[in-house]
């Protein structure tokens, strides 16, 4: 094991450690500010360590990591595009990171006209009439989203309206974001072509019906082109039409979806617009309603007076209530707002065609190594179903009558792994769950030809690999700080504490 490769509790020896305070200085401080009764009896289980092993133990973990800014990313349905460092910048600029939620609004002025702008931004790119900035995530705008769609409901005294429609290719968070809201789901099914059947979903409609919940494009990469049929049906059993966001990037100023007939959406701001994305956190999930659903956005929200200054309104009457503490992440709002103002009306559109273009130019570069289920142009990202030649071989018997064992075929997870010893951070993989190998790769607009070009040699190579030696495979990653776990133990049995390994 080499010296970086130790857990910092390998590190430790006893009596070692990084500083120490002047013995009179401290003397008497740390009874002084921690009661008695809270106070430990013996010290605690921890690393005695220099102060240099410290930092050389967290830098060298740090470089293990993987990220937009080391590499390509191109998991499907999260769009981890590269973010832009001037957003950074305008983030933590002083007059923005210093302030504090409960300043007076005469001193927060510069703010408040960020989430004032931001609000008509959205609005502006999505169609819808106005936007709430207050949930901190993707799923979090998915529940308040929902919570409008049952105030709106429930103010109108139509209390039958429990229940809401999802695809069978939906993203995970949309069932759990209605169970969650206490809604009922209702799945409609694709057809094969990877949209949703119409003809499946017409028997659904009734009374009972709260809306269905659709992104646009689809998870596989499909613009439902049947939408404007869908909003019709839906619109006219007196339900609703929710747009998970997930999936705006390719659509960016080249259609809206209040233009669909979307009722209530979600954006990901930490996905379209380019802030930073993963690890739990940060993000931001702004919510817009049509006009009639105005009434029932949760507070607060950001108001211009007459005299042109701007105040924050609190809950009112109708509202669906209150979402987050204050008004959301700030720092998220601050860089997706950078973000917009950087590419302009003129602009924004490029991302949704180059981000198309690149889908389509891996999917048309590559469908000759792995299995397409649907030949048609794709969006942002598309779905492969595991490679066309896996490398298996059934059992048989040699020449000389000695047998043969059978070699089982590379799967998805072994292409996922592979492309790892490759320095590419694998693809969303067996999601979504149409499809028994699923592939789903997002390039991004963010990506140079010369990097998508890298990445299709790699894919390119491990399908000749699959063909030739599929155990080569199965055994990788290779050349990683980690090899491959065993994720079935793993799940069942975590270790999550150094001293029970």
């Amino acid at each position: 094991m080499k010296y970086y490769d130790k857990l910092i509790f390998e590190l430790s020896k006893e009596g070692r450690c990084g500083f120490s305070l002047d013995g009179k200085a401290s003397e008497g401080y740390l009874e002084s500010i921690i009661p008695q009764a809270l106070a430990r009896g013996s010290k605690p289980r921890l690393p005695e360590v220099s102060e240099v092993d410290v930092v050389r133990h967290y830098t060298n973990l740090s470089q293990m990591n993987f990220g937009v800014d080391t590499g390509f990313y191109p998991l499907g349905s999260c769009t981890m595009k590269y973010n832009p460092k001037i957003n950074e910048e305008v983030a933590s600029m002083s007059g923005f990171a210093a302030l504090h939620p409960l300043q007076d609004e005469e001193s927060v002025q510069g703010a408040l006209e960020v989430y004032w702008k931001m609000e008509k931004m959205l609005s502006a790119i999505t169609g819808m009439s106005a936007f709430t900035l207050n949930p901190c995530a993707g799923a979090h705008g998915e529940l308040t989203g929902l919570m409008i769609m049952r105030r709106y409901h429930l103010l109108r005294g139509d209390m039958k309206r429990t229940k809401v429609i999802v695809p069978d290719s939906a993203h995970g968070t949309n069932p759990a974001s209605a169970a969650v809201c206490g809604l009922d789901v209702v799945v409609v099914k694709s057809k094969e072509n990877g949209l949703v059947d119409v003809e499946d979903l017409k028997p659904l409609l009734n009374d009972e019906i709260a809306g269905i919940m659709m992104t646009n494009p689809n998870t596989l990469g499909l613009f439902e082109s049947e939408i404007g049929e869908i909003a019709d049906l839906v619109h006219a059993c007196g339900g609703l039409l929710y747009y998970d966001g997930a999936n705006m990037n390719p659509l960016l100023g080249v259609v809206r979806p209040g233009d669909m007939g979307f009722d209530i959406m979600h954006l990901n701001l930490h996905k379209t617009f380019s802030t930073p994305h993963g690890g739990g956190g940060p993000g931001s999930g702004p919510v817009g309603v049509a006009t009639r659903l105005e009434k029932c956005l949760p507070g607060p929200r950001v108001i211009q007076a007459e005299d042109g200054k701007f105040h924050i309104e609190h809950i009112w009457e109708e509202s669906a209530g209150r979402v987050s503490s204050f008004m959301g992440n700030f720092g998220i709002i601050l860089r997706a707002y950078a973000y917009i103002l950087s590419l302009g009306k003129e602009h924004i559109l490029n991302a949704g065609k180059f981000a198309t273009l690149s889908a389509n130019y891996i999917k048309e570069s590559l469908k000759d190594c792995y299995k397409l289920p649907i030949e048609r142009i794709c969006k942002h990202e598309f779905v492969f179903d595991g490679l066309i030649n896996d490398g298996a071989r059934p059992a048989s018997v040699a020449e000389d009558g000695t047998p043969v064992e059978a070699v089982a075929g590379a799967t998805t997870l072994d292409v996922a792994k592979r492309l790892l010893d490759y320095g590419f951070h694998a693809p969303t993989i067996y999601f979504p769950l149409l499809f028994h190998q699923t592939i789903m790769i997002e390039p991004t607009e963010t990506e140079s030809k010369e990097t998508i070009d890298a990445f299709i040699d790699v894919m390119r190579k491990i399908a000749a690999e699959a063909a030739e030696n599929p155990q080569l495979l199965k055994g990788a990653p290779h050349n990683t700080p980690i090899g491959r776990p065993d994720e079935t133990q793993a799940a069942r049995h975590p270790i999550l504490k150094y001293w029970d390994c």
